[in-house]
């Protein structure tokens, strides 16, 4: 899960930049929405919880095109299939409660936070992508949680919400901080 090279070209970094502004305003608006649901999981609630994994998925996409001049980062097609196996299993899961969907997406957050840390290592050289690495590292504990609060009494889905927002946030940091210490020639 590293980079066929060790950094990306400058040219690819415009494209990350709207790509993560564009993260953090989907995260912000699902995450708004899921937090009006609440905890009922209604058919509008598992189709939020299907529709941002399967975003994740889109976004893999296209961050993968972006990063093509510079050879595909192998982590976001790893990504990519984590993700789309995600959104089929939080739609499974949404049939036997909450609890099973906190514990698909708690497995899910888990593997995309090793991954994401992974790309984001790798992407160090082109800068602003500690914000990356910190978030992966957050989504590994935050998954873990939501598998722990799978098991308890009354699970809550809107965990996920403030999960979301804190995700989008660092989408918003690395886009901010991306062109300032990106390599110029």
């Amino acid at each position: 899960m590293t980079s066929t090279v060790s950094a990306e070209p400058v040219g690819a970094v415009p494209a990350l930049r709207r790509l993560y502004v564009v993260r953090f305003v989907f995260a912000l608006a699902w995450a708004a929405l899921l937090w009006a649901q609440g905890s009922e999981l209604t058919l509008a609630a598992r189709l939020l919880l299907f529709l941002y994994p399967a975003f994740d998925v889109a976004a893999a996409v296209v961050d993968a095109r972006s990063a093509r001049a510079a050879g595909p980062v192998k982590g976001l097609y790893v990504n990519m299939a984590v993700s789309a196996l995600a959104a089929v299993g939080v739609a499974v899961a949404g049939a036997s409660g909450v609890a099973g969907v906190l514990g698909v997406w708690g497995a899910w957050a888990v593997v995309s936070g090793l991954v994401q840390l992974l790309v984001g290592v790798a992407r160090r050289p082109m800068g602003g992508q500690w914000a990356m690495i910190l978030s992966g590292g957050i989504s590994v504990l935050a998954g873990a949680s939501f598998i722990r609060s799978a098991t308890q009494d009354a699970p809550s889905l809107t965990a996920l919400a403030g999960y979301a927002t804190l995700g989008g946030t660092f989408f918003l940091v690395s886009a901010i901080r991306l062109p300032r210490s990106a390599p110029r020639n």
